[in-house]
């Protein structure tokens, strides 16, 4: 890892880059930044029944004020990371911090669901700024044998706040709607201001210069037509024209992008990358975890408000055990994995988690809240054991100056994964259910339905858990292909002799030209 100490005057906030305390202000300013998301990210969720009246949104407009941020933050995250190795992550991230600020000041004051669905679109990009740089900070930060306690910590505190998140969500909600974008603009503004005082510059900028346009243009086409070809095709039928149009421009671009990327000299997103063995198995079992468990939260929501007739409140307090479950597991994962590697604790990770929501399965109306408390709390755990080992072993194994991009694609793959999952999970929900009860279920107004028309809906519930469990499962087999027994250590070490052995191939071969840097080692051809 190549670091360097700021010769700047020393700042009256925080320690220089060369300070062994200054890994734990870099950590609390990314832990702010994750604290501020998953809070966000939990507050609106439980207030969709209530923007749903509020705003006389469509099911549609609903979802997709959930879906707009997540394509946002998925498509230009690879642009953040790849803008912070060209220019500077504390920039970048003290950046996304205002942004988001702006953006969430808007989306209070949105007269209808389009306009709020423009804001939701500004408050990803800046939220992207914020996921691209936060992991690549943390490991220009940590060393090595310490990193997995420091993703750990990361995923403990987005836990906090995924258990603070619905409880204020519910408790903003009863004053008005417009308090749930608007408590983000003062911690966004915090977060911005303790960032610029300080985070340091502690990795070298990329040596090799360029933007992908086409690369990105092609990708957010593609993703954004299979994902409104998804989800519009549950609630208008598969048959409707914008949802054929979607998913076919999806089958054509899709594919189309991963050739532009293997050719790009500057790619949006670089595949080679992905030639390490364990990155690659990390990366698809990151996107495989986003798949198989953003959708849950969303889904509860519903049953709670919808089928059992609770709060917005009640719902967010409901909800705590998942994320009490990941807020346990999280930093025991990572200690564990510094020391013994993230093979075998990743894949028990998705494995529990399957067995929480193939046990989800069992729940009705009237089940007793003690038992979908249980499963909330089992998958919970299992997202923990999960999360922080694998970010770690990603993180850990990718050069200095490829940081930025590496996190990117980590979180592009987990997004990529959440956006799909809401949209297969709302296909599935709405492929069968009477529009009236879907429209009660969803605006949280089911007092007078009786358990015979909410049965479709809890149907459908149980369809779409089994394949979520389902998908977990394969996630476990996906996470048993990276290396045997690697920590994190170990991994650095194997990542850095590959990437020394492969630019002395291109030395040799003469591939760089007489007194080019090869990036990532203090090495030119002479």
């Amino acid at each position: 890892m190549f670091t360097f100490t700021s010769t700047s005057p020393k700042s009256r906030f925080g320690v220089a880059a060369g300070h062994e305390n200054y890994k734990w202000w870099a950590l609390s300013c990314t832990s702010l930044g994750m604290l501020l998301a998953a809070t966000n990210s939990g507050t609106l969720i439980i207030a969709l029944p209530d923007l749903e009246r509020s705003l006389h949104a469509s099911l549609l407009a609903l979802v997709w004020v959930i879906l707009a941020y997540l394509i946002a933050a998925t498509v230009l995250v690879l642009m953040a990371g790849r803008l912070s190795d060209l220019f500077g992550r504390k920039r970048a991230y003290v950046g996304g911090f205002l942004l988001f600020a702006l953006a969430s000041l808007g989306a209070g004051f949105a007269p209808n669901a389009d306009v709020l669905i423009v804001w939701r679109v500004l408050q990803g990009i800046g939220s992207a700024f914020l996921f691209a740089n936060a992991a690549a900070l943390v490991t220009d930060a940590f060393p090595k044998e310490e990193l997995g306690l420091a993703m750990g910590t990361n995923t403990m505190v987005a836990a906090i706040g995924l258990a603070i998140g619905p409880v204020l969500g519910g408790a903003l909600v009863a004053i008005s709607w417009h308090w749930v974008f608007w408590f983000n603009v003062p911690f966004a503004l915090a977060g911005a201001a303790w960032g610029a005082l300080i985070l340091r510059e502690l990795s070298k900028p990329d040596q090799i210069r360029g933007y992908d346009v086409l690369g990105n243009v092609t990708f957010i086409l593609g993703l954004t037509g299979l994902v409104l070809g998804i989800s519009r095709g549950g609630i208008s039928g598969w048959n409707d024209t914008i949802v054929i149009v979607g998913l076919l421009t999806a089958a054509v671009l899709l594919p189309i992008w991963v050739l532009i990327e293997s050719r790009s000299r500057a790619p949006m997103l670089d595949l080679n990358i992905f030639k390490n063995r364990l990155f690659a198995a990390a990366s698809a079992a990151s996107f495989i975890n986003g798949l198989a468990r953003f959708a849950l939260m969303f889904l509860f929501v519903f049953y709670f408000q919808g089928a059992q007739s609770n709060t917005p409140i009640e719902a967010g307090i409901k909800l705590i055990p998942l994320a009490l479950g990941m807020l346990v597991a999280s930093p025991l994962a990572g200690i564990y994995a510094d020391r013994h590697g993230s093979r075998t604790l990743a894949a028990l990770g998705m494995l529990v988690s399957a067995t929480g929501l193939a046990g989800m399965t069992t729940l009705d109306v009237h089940t007793p809240y003690w038992q979908s408390g249980l499963w909330l709390l089992l998958v919970g755990v299992g997202s923990g054991m999960f999360n922080s080992p694998n970010t770690a072993a990603m993180m850990g194994t990718v050069p200095a100056d490829r940081r930025g991009i590496a996190a990117g694609a980590r979180t592009l793959l987990q997004n990529t994964g959440a956006v799909l999952s809401i949209a297969f999970v709302l296909a599935i929900i709405t492929s069968a259910v009477p529009k009236a009860t879907l429209f009660a279920v969803f605006s949280g107004l089911t007092k007078g339905l009786s358990e015979a028309k909410l049965a479709p809906f809890i149907a459908n519930m149980h369809v779409a858990l089994w394949v979520l469990a389902a998908t977990s499962l394969v996630g476990a087999g996906v996470c048993l292909l990276r290396p045997k027994h690697m920590s994190v250590v170990e991994s650095a070490t194997l990542s850095f002799e590959e990437h020394q052995s492969g630019a002395d191939r291109e030395i040799d071969a003469g591939k760089t030209e007489p007194g080019e840097i090869v990036p990532g080692l203090e090495r030119v051809r002479v």
